[in-house]
């Protein structure tokens, strides 16, 4: 009888640990290139949305822009019973905060909560920004259509809020227009200090920044490739004593890719690789493209795990480019060069990603480890509210992504029997019980 007790509370720690949610499958097929193309279309149509352009025109401009996003949201709502709250956060930014802002500037976001049933506190979030330049990005008045730069994530957002709002999650979902993105990212930083203002617990930002293009100026043409950039560590921190003592846990025991950020980074990850594993998502370990920024930063900034989603082959002519030909090249970034097919999947990307976070425990706040000078890894974690068991994960020290994982049931310690822990990096998830996870948290205490 014992045996046959032990047997099957094996089967249901598998089954609980290794499950899929068939929602995520419905909300994968639900994400609509039609609707894409024609959100890409209306905003391209506005003809600029430079942070400095036209707010009146009812046809031209960031104004124009803003207020269509907000009456997609608005609609979206109406049709959910009014499960979204939206509403515009704004910041005034003077003349001569930087070499851009040559006049002052209501830099205006367009942001639509859906609250959380159980935690309705915790938010994830994905962004794309409203906002485009051209060659001067003072240029306030020239075309500037921005299709796959920004509209491609403006249009993915609302189509994420779309496809998720028919759904009820136990964490909010946060879908966000942000604005003055070229001009030094002041929709983000404006976002942030709310955010931080009003208390809010962010999961985490994900930031899509042109995610339509699959031909890049190297000449590679790819439909399923994309980037996840990420900070290694986080970088709010600016005590000198405790940046000390960080810096002397890293050197001794690790952890030098192991921050909040890039946690999120592998999430995605491996969200992407169990549900739409026709996808190449590449984590590149960087804030952002090489010497460049983007709208995920002012949250880092903060404390905020983090991250941007982005097209692997970038085509450098089709972006902060005057509309122009020149040699038989056509320069901008205009409507015919977005992939819809392309910019579905990395949208699918983004709500699987979110519905799976959105559905899970929060994660463990404290994990500690020990096995010093043993054949073992032990770890131990402080409960989590809603969690029925947990996960613990473990990966090569040179690998990226977490390789390697065992569910532990309803426990709060374990040992991990004759896997030394001088081979291999950890962590610990929380598992809900519809299987669900939270992101991996990374030892933040050693146990002698």
């Amino acid at each position: 009888m014992k045996t046959t007790f032990l047997a099957l509370a094996l089967l249901l720690s598998i089954t609980i640990g290794a499950q899929t949610d068939s929602k995520i499958y419905d909300i994968i097929d639900a994400v609509s290139e039609d609707r894409l193309r024609s959100d890409v279309k209306t905003l391209a149509d506005f003809g600029t949305r430079h942070t400095l352009s036209d707010t009146l025109s009812e046809t031209r401009g960031i104004g124009a822009a803003r207020r269509w996003i907000k009456s997609e949201f608005d609609k979206i709502s109406k049709e959910c019973d009014n499960c979204l709250k939206v509403f515009y956060q704004k910041d005034l930014v003077e003349k001569g905060t930087n070499q851009r802002i040559v006049k002052d500037v209501m830099v205006v976001n367009v942001v639509a909560i859906q609250r959380g049933t159980k935690y309705p506190n915790r938010y994830i979030v994905m962004s794309g920004d409203i906002d485009s330049r051209v060659s001067d990005p003072t240029d306030y008045t020239s075309d500037s259509p921005g299709a796959n730069d920004n509209a491609t994530g403006m249009a993915g957002a609302i189509e994420a809020a779309r496809v998720l709002s028919k759904y009820k999650f136990e964490n909010s979902i946060i879908y966000v227009g942000l604005s003055g993105e070229e001009q030094g990212l002041f929709g983000g930083q404006g976002l942030a200090k709310y955010a931080k203002a009003n208390d809010w617990e962010i999961i985490g930002v994900l930031n899509n920044d042109m995610i339509g293009n699959i031909t890049g100026v190297d000449g590679v043409v790819d439909n399923r490739t994309f980037r996840i950039f990420s900070e290694p560590i986080t970088t709010d921190i600016t005590d000198p004593q405790q940046l000390a003592r960080q810096a002397r846990g890293r050197r001794f025991y690790g952890g030098e890719v192991d921050g909040i950020s890039r946690q999120l980074a592998r999430y995605v990850y491996n969200t992407t690789n169990t549900y739409m594993p026709e996808m190449n998502p590449i984590m590149v370990y960087r804030l952002d493209r090489f010497g460049r920024g983007g709208h995920h930063r002012p949250f880092n900034d903060l404390g905020f795990p983090g991250l941007r989603i982005m097209e692997a082959h970038e085509n450098y002519i089709q972006q902060h480019q005057d509309i122009r030909e020149e040699n038989g090249i056509k320069y901008g970034d205009t409507f015919e060069h977005v992939n819809f097919p392309y910019c579905k999947k990395l949208t699918a990307v983004n709500a699987i990603t979110m519905a799976s976070l959105a559905s899970a425990p929060p994660s463990p706040k404290e994990v500690g480890i020990g096995g010093i000078v043993e054949a073992s890894a032990k770890l131990k974690w402080s409960p989590v509210d809603g969690a029925k068991g947990y996960k613990i994960y473990w990966r090569d020290t040179t690998s990226p992504t977490w390789d390697y994982s065992r569910f532990v049931g309803d426990v709060t310690e374990f040992t991990l029997e004759g896997i030394v822990i001088d081979n291999f990096l950890f962590g610990v998830a929380a598992v809900g019980e519809n299987g669900h996870e939270s992101v991996v948290v990374f030892p933040n205490q050693i146990m002698r």
